[in-house]
């Protein structure tokens, strides 16, 4: 599963016992302060929700949750699909190797492809439950599969952020993620 949502508490499922994997993305914090200023942000605070995934992913290195920088997966996407076949338990024999079937997922999981299914576009909706009110009924939220997909490009808080917002991005994100080794 891949996610936008926090991973389960403690008193939900418990992935190492469910044998449930979890990919999560984390992207630089100035590209995603762009992504969430242009869009909708509906899973609450990103300090917290990085960092949920990120200890998540440290106290369960062989199951539960694999945490990839985004800017790292475009840098070098083969080695990090190497990485999360072999996390999934389903690494990629010689022949699936020589065959190019790792640089054919690499061209179906790309931004560019990914973006453009009938699915991922503006009108489509991705329904979420939130959970159960005092009166039982479930609460549930809806946002735009689109609104997941702004431009993929890495560094582009350069067109968006002054010298003056980027610094004091890199120190919040100094600040929130120093402790746990999480640098971007």
């Amino acid at each position: 599963m891949a996610t936008h949502q926090p991973p389960p508490s403690p008193a939900s499922k418990n992935l190492q016992e469910d044998n449930e994997l979890t990919q999560k993305s984390g992207m630089n914090p100035k590209d995603t302060f762009v992504s969430v200023a242009l869009s909708k942000q509906v899973y609450g605070p990103f300090w917290d929700h990085v960092l949920s995934y990120w200890k998540e992913s440290l106290e369960k290195p062989q199951k539960g949750i694999f945490f990839l920088k985004y800017e790292e997966m475009k840098e070098q996407p083969t080695i990090h699909l190497k990485q999360l076949a072999e996390f999934l338990g389903c690494s990629f024999s010689p022949e699936e190797e020589a065959k190019g079937i790792v640089n054919d997922i690499i061209n179906l999981c790309s931004f560019n492809n990914l973006s453009n299914l009938e699915v991922n576009k503006k009108e489509s909706k991705n329904v979420n439950n939130l959970g159960v009110n005092e009166k039982g009924s479930t609460l549930q939220f809806s946002i735009e599969n689109a609104s997941f997909f702004r431009r993929g490009k890495v560094g582009d808080w350069k067109n968006y952020l002054t010298a003056q917002m980027a610094e004091k991005c890199d120190r919040i994100t100094e600040e929130r993620f120093h402790s746990v080794g999480l640098i971007f």
